[in-house]
């Protein structure tokens, strides 16, 4: 399933604070180093998604507080319910 996330830097907090259409708003507290940034997004999403990390690739973005993002690793229908479980 592929999404766009929008990060919203915070400090000490990583939550999905909700989704405005089809964009989902992520609060994450960002270091400096935009790669660490990433690789902290991915170890988040994979964590709320219930999925690997390596199932997660940042398509475009990365350098972006807005980033398409594909989630693999579990049946599309179940992503979905994922996704409508956010307000």
């Amino acid at each position: 399933m592929i999404i766009r996330v929008r990060v919203i830097p915070s400090e000490g907090q990583k939550e999905v604070v909700g989704r405005i259409g089809s964009v989902v708003r992520v609060k994450m507290d960002l270091p400096q180093a935009k790669q660490e940034a990433n690789g902290g997004l991915i170890s988040y999403l994979a964590e709320f998604f219930e999925v690997p990390e390596q199932s997660i690739h940042i398509m475009r973005g990365e350098k972006a507080r807005e980033k398409t993002v594909n989630i693999g690793g579990r049946p599309e229908d179940e992503l979905r319910r994922v996704m409508e479980s956010i307000p």
